[in-house]
């Protein structure tokens, strides 16, 4: 039996659907390279969303110096309380409160009529005792009375002149005068008052020179010499530095705290003043051309000193050998070297091997395309 061949018009549907699954397979293969597109791009989104902000400086030689730093209140370097050495009322006071005075300068007047009146009276009895001793004397020589009363008279003469040197040392106690040169810091005594004796009336302090006592510890004792250069702030003056020198260093150490006494000198300058808080550095050594980085770098959670370096595109932990830390500044002798970048913000989100991304603190804000496709740009915040 014989088969006829099918007919052309027969076979046409089934080449339709022929191309339509081979269309269709192309469109699915076309998909699936344009998916593996998009997952690609987005891993390497996710990458650099993954990478850590930080902010960076070189590491560069500069100047430092090794210093010991401490507080202190400014000391005058003398003081005195005025004494009232005799009682009596106070005629003339003579100086006010921030008067310059000189050292014998009379300060204070006090009635002096009773101490005048007693000087005159024991006065009289010693030239009376001296004329008495010189009949003695000439009696005497004569063998006329006895050597006892000679003696007798003699004694009673040196009795009376000590007694009038006495009154006369009570009288000058009226005139009340300065002990020290310096400048009158208070005063409690006003005209027509009654001055007791041993009464604090002046107080005046010389601040040719201020002085700054530092309690340091011993194991500065090998370092600190008297003559090395000090520097220091004050925080009732902001802005300001005051030079001056170590004048004496005290060798002993306390047992208790461990400590021994620095005393730094300061030029008298009418703005420094007793009793103002200052901040103090001592430089005992100076290095011209240290590799630095800046002291915020370290990390200072490590026992330790270590850092984060960034080379390409990864921080990674450095440990290094500090030398003197100067101010902001800090020496590094090991571990770094000049023109390394160390990450001093973002270190704390930071392990060893972190991908980074370095930031500039100092650039323009960054500007992107608005959402719905318009030419205008929207500035981030």
């Amino acid at each position: 039996m014989r088969h006829r061949a099918p007919a052309p018009g027969l076979a046409a549907p089934h080449r339709l659907r022929a191309l339509a699954v081979l269309g269709a397979a192309c469109l699915a293969l076309a998909a699936c390279k344009g998916g593996n597109g998009e997952a690609a791009a987005k891993e390497g989104q996710d990458k650099a969303a993954e990478a850590v902000p930080v902010e960076v400086a070189e590491a560069t030689h500069r100047p430092v110096a090794a210093s010991y730093t401490g507080t202190a209140a400014l000391e005058a370097l003398a003081e005195s309380q005025v004494i009232a050495k005799t009682s009596g009322v106070a005629l003339d006071v003579l100086v006010e409160e921030g008067d310059v005075v000189r050292a014998g300068q009379q300060l204070v007047r006090l009635d002096a009529d009773r101490a005048r009146l007693q000087a005159a009276q024991t006065a009289a009895q010693m030239t009376k005792l001296q004329n008495n001793y010189e009949r003695a004397r000439q009696l005497s020589a004569q063998q006329l009375i006895s050597a006892n009363e000679t003696d007798q008279l003699k004694y009673d003469l040196e009795n009376a002149r000590a007694a009038n040197r006495l009154a006369n040392l009570e009288l000058s106690y009226t005139n009340v005068t300065a002990p020290i040169s310096g400048v009158v810091a208070s005063r409690s005594i006003k005209p027509g008052n009654f001055v007791q004796i041993n009464t604090p009336i002046l107080r005046i302090v010389d601040i040719s020179r201020l002085e700054a006592t530092l309690n340091v510890p011993e194991r500065e004792l090998a370092t600190l010499k008297p003559g090395l250069p000090v520097r220091m702030h004050v925080d009732a003056l902001p802005g300001r530095a005051f030079e001056g020198t170590v004048d004496r260093v005290a060798p002993v150490v306390d047992a208790g705290s461990g400590t021994f006494r620095v005393i730094c000198a300061f030029d008298a300058q009418e703005i420094l003043q007793p009793g103002m808080f200052g901040r103090i550095s001592i430089d005992y050594d100076q290095r011209a051309d240290a590799l630095v980085v800046p002291r915020v770098a370290l990390l200072e959670s490590d026992s330790e000193p270590a850092l984060f370096v960034v080379r390409e595109g990864k921080a990674h932990r450095v440990a290094v050998e500090l030398g003197y830390i100067d101010g902001e500044w800090a020496e590094v002798r090991d571990g770094v070297d000049a023109g390394d970048a160390v990450v001093i913000a973002g270190k704390a989100a930071l392990r060893d091997e972190t991908a980074v991304q370095v930031i500039d603190p100092d650039a323009p804000p960054t500007t992107v395309a608005s959402s719905d496709g318009n030419d205008d740009a929207q500035t981030q915040q």
